[in-house]
């Protein structure tokens, strides 16, 4: 994230896109999709219930913005992050979850590539030529190289 991107965003919708981060890096570790009764049961354990309609509004952002210090820092724990990584209003990614998220994003580019190899066949060598050199500037626009994509 750029320091414009954060800047631009209020402190729920912060909270929200890492929530949101943290539930893809959860789901990458090859773990099956996280439910609202685990977290919530895990939440009511460690003493900070955490309704349905809140768990939403705080991974939508639109709502106002949630501060129970306990509640944040259980969710963190719950996570494997730093306990006030949620806390933190910087917008900081702490290093392993910025690590995770580019191994999330290999992993990503990996299975849309593996899809287009198995949905392509019988297209022309050209159009498959074609479609490559789209992706290619695209992901130059990015600044990601083909190295990159490569590792996973």
């Amino acid at each position: 994230m750029t320091d414009d991107a954060t800047s631009s965003e209020t402190p729920q919708t912060r909270l929200a896109r890492k929530l949101n981060l943290l539930l893809d890096l959860y789901e990458a570790k090859g773990s099956e999709a996280l439910t609202y009764p685990e977290i919530s049961r895990h939440m009511s354990q460690r003493g900070t219930p955490l309704s349905r309609s809140r768990w939403a509004y705080m991974r939508s952002g639109d709502s106002s913005l949630a501060t129970d210090a306990s509640l944040l820092r259980n969710l963190a724990e719950f996570f494997g992050v730093d306990r006030d990584y949620l806390l933190d209003d910087a917008g900081e990614i702490p290093k392993l979850v910025d690590a995770q998220l580019e191994l999330l994003r290999t992993l990503r580019e990996s299975r849309v590539r593996n899809f287009a190899a198995r949905q392509l066949q019988g297209i022309s060598s050209e159009t498959l030529v074609r479609l490559r050199q789209v992706i290619d500037e695209r992901k130059r626009g990015k600044g990601v190289d083909d190295a990159d994509s490569e590792q996973s």
